[in-house]
């Protein structure tokens, strides 16, 4: 996603001064919206990208504008631009070339980027879903492939990301899945 290299993600418990918050994220600096939208129990959730400098001035703006709703505020510096593609659905991925899958889910939706951050970097693996919220209670997940190796220790990298945060809910490594299961998710 063009130079972007860093993540800032604010979680609100009203939709209304959601809507303010993205505004004044917008105005405060160069970013670009990766998401804004309600997310489960009626919570409002803003990502946006832009170069650290610019995220972090749009978390301050978030900061002033959401004072006494927000839930969660992150700042993930020096992203994977894998991630981009994948929390945007913008993955092409080949169900008959994959390889063992993988799965991380947590208690927290923004948590999940640093998740999977921390497991695209430590391992070869291809992320091609990174879920945040949706559907899911405020939950997030990440799915990924890759050899069964990588995987494995992508997997295990991203759960201690998630286990030291105490967000953790899941993890499963599939080594040979049904090519079903990433039809289903492309």
């Amino acid at each position: 996603m063009e130079d972007f290299d860093s993540i800032g993600l604010v979680e609100l418990s009203s939709v209304a001064r959601g809507y303010t918050v993205e505004d004044a994220m917008i105005k405060a600096a160069n970013v670009k919206i990766i998401m804004a939208r309600t997310i489960c129990s009626g919570k409002f959730l803003v990502a946006v990208a832009g170069d650290s400098d610019a995220v972090g001035a749009a978390l301050d703006s978030a900061a002033k504008a959401g004072r006494g709703a927000i839930i969660e505020k992150r700042h993930i510096h020096r992203v994977h631009p894998s991630i981009f593609p994948a929390i945007m659905g913008n993955v092409a991925l080949d169900p008959e070339t994959t390889g063992a899958l993988g799965i991380i889910e947590t208690f927290s939706a923004s948590s999940i980027i640093d998740v999977a951050d921390a497991a695209v970097k430590s391992a070869n693996v291809i992320l091609f879903r990174v879920h945040l919220a949706m559907a899911l209670g405020g939950k997030g997940f990440v799915l990924m492939t890759g050899d069964v190796a990588s995987v494995e220790t992508a997997v295990q990298v991203g759960s201690d990301v998630a286990g030291e945060d105490g967000i953790l809910v899941d993890r499963q490594v599939i080594p040979r899945p049904a090519k079903e299961l990433f039809k289903e998710f492309i």
